[in-house]
């Protein structure tokens, strides 16, 4: 193999890998992107957790006030 030949192979191999690395941060790229999706997702449903469990608390608030006031009527 002469040298120019040994210069084109590693040439194609150069390029070869480049697309590689190309396609493969592409990839990375669309997979922190779903995962930011996620993220923001789940946040979102942890805010609505968060303020249903507050809601809740309320609730229970209230009806354990007027079932005292009920006890104390009777």
């Amino acid at each position: 193999m002469t040298a120019q030949e040994d210069i084109a192979t590693v040439a194609g191999q150069l390029a070869e890998l480049t697309q590689a690395v190309e396609e493969m941060a592409l990839q990375l790229k669309e997979v922190r992107e779903r995962a930011e999706t996620q993220l923001e997702r789940a946040d979102t449903q942890q805010e609505r957790i968060d303020l249903a469990a507050r809601e809740l608390a309320d609730v229970s608030e209230r009806l354990q006030s007027a079932a005292n006031a009920l006890r104390d009527s009777i």
